[in-house]
């Protein structure tokens, strides 16, 4: 009798705490990103993934037995907005932690409110500065754009080019571009006789690229996201430039070659493993979580899972093991995080430190080339 009493009484303990762990609140994550405007090829795939993501952790029982609940707002790639927005998921939502925003210049106006608020932050965006120097609260999963540099001069030194001319959007992305470009260039023995800018909203770039022709420059490196550099690639094939041109990570993704078209041939670009997972090799160490998160994606929006979609993939996984790991408070989820190792995510393998909250090397980086409208590696 005692031990069916016994029994009894340890079946309804553990149902008082399964309906406890259910009714527990949810942890609230905040995400910003720029889902219309300018940025929407980047923020669309972040904001479909990242609750993608959200959706699959709840079902499969949340974390520690407690739901995430995504909390989304759309920037438009508007800094002033952004501002907002942070303040709005700090102080009325009161999220433990953020993911986005999409762009270096959104992402830079709202640091010194998560900093403030002690609320940490991983950006989806690539602006080195975002995370050089290192902010206390602040990490990033895009790829920084100083590996990016890097990945396109080693191909450029191995071409025996070492005249270029570079052309760069007039945005945070761009100025954080352009200082990696000037400041990498003496390493690998490049010399830079045209350094020129355009504006975000730009739509005839081909003064700039009439200079660069008339100069000695074996190879344009263009930075900037879309739709600038697609125009830049269209007016460069109006003007029958000859020399080959190469675009920052900032257009790794399909939409690109649907807004260059045929102009988008033979143009290389640094890139996340994501858009050439399939010709990895199997012994890659991110081969299967990218084969996965593409089919998922595939399955959910009826479009292929891209680079950028990726950052949002990384930055609920890693905010996931940060709370698994650290506990749902703020300060558990940074310290968490900032312990991180060897998590190997769409964008690469993520160690995290304190000296480091990028985490990433340059072989998070693999060079790919447009070729009869499709990605492939550059050989």
């Amino acid at each position: 009798m005692k031990k069916l009493v016994s029994t009894a009484f340890a079946s309804f303990a553990l149902f008082c705490l399964s309906t406890a762990a259910l009714a527990a609140p949810p942890i609230k994550i905040g995400a910003l990103f720029a889902v219309t405007g300018p940025a929407s090829f980047l923020g669309e795939p972040e904001r479909n993934t990242a609750q993608m993501v959200v959706d699959e952790i709840n079902k499969a029982g949340g974390v520690k037995g407690r739901k995430l609940e995504l909390i989304t707002y759309d920037t438009g790639g508007d800094a002033t907005k952004a501002v907002q927005l942070a303040n709005k998921l700090v102080k009325n939502d009161q999220v433990v932690a953020i993911i986005g925003p999409s762009t270096t210049g959104d992402s830079m106006a709202i640091i010194p409110i998560v900093e403030k608020a002690q609320v940490p932050l991983i950006s989806c965006a690539a602006g080195s500065k975002i995370t050089e120097p290192v902010k206390k609260w602040v990490f990033k999963t895009a790829q920084n754009d100083g590996l990016a540099v890097a990945k396109i001069y080693e191909q450029l030194k191995k071409e025996k080019k070492t005249k270029i001319a570079i052309l760069t959007v007039s945005d945070g992305f761009g100025a954080s571009g352009r200082e990696q470009l000037k400041a990498q260039a003496a390493h690998y023995g490049i010399q830079i006789l045209s350094d020129d800018t355009y504006g975000p909203k730009d739509t005839d770039m081909t003064a700039q690229l009439a200079k660069i022709r008339g100069s000695q420059a074996q190879a344009l490196i263009c930075w900037g996201t879309n739709p600038g550099p697609a125009v830049i690639a269209r007016n460069a094939k109006q003007l029958g430039l000859s020399i080959p041109v190469y675009m920052s990570h900032g257009v790794s993704s399909k939409k690109f070659i649907e807004l260059a078209g045929d102009a988008a041939e033979g143009i290389k670009l640094p890139s996340g493993k994501v858009l050439v997972a399939d010709l990895l090799p199997k012994n890659d160490k991110q081969r299967a979580s990218l084969l996965a998160f593409i089919k998922d994606y595939q399955n959910h929006f009826r479009a292929e899972g891209d680079h950028f979609g990726g950052h949002a993939w990384d930055a609920v996984m890693l905010l996931k093991g940060a709370i698994e790991k650290g506990g749902d408070t703020s300060a558990g989820i940074r310290n968490a995080l900032e312990n991180t190792r060897n998590f190997a995510g769409i964008g690469g393998i993520f160690s995290y430190s304190a000296k480091d909250h990028a985490g990433l090397t340059k072989d998070a980086f693999t060079l790919v080339e447009v070729r009869k409208k499709d990605w492939v590696l550059v050989k």
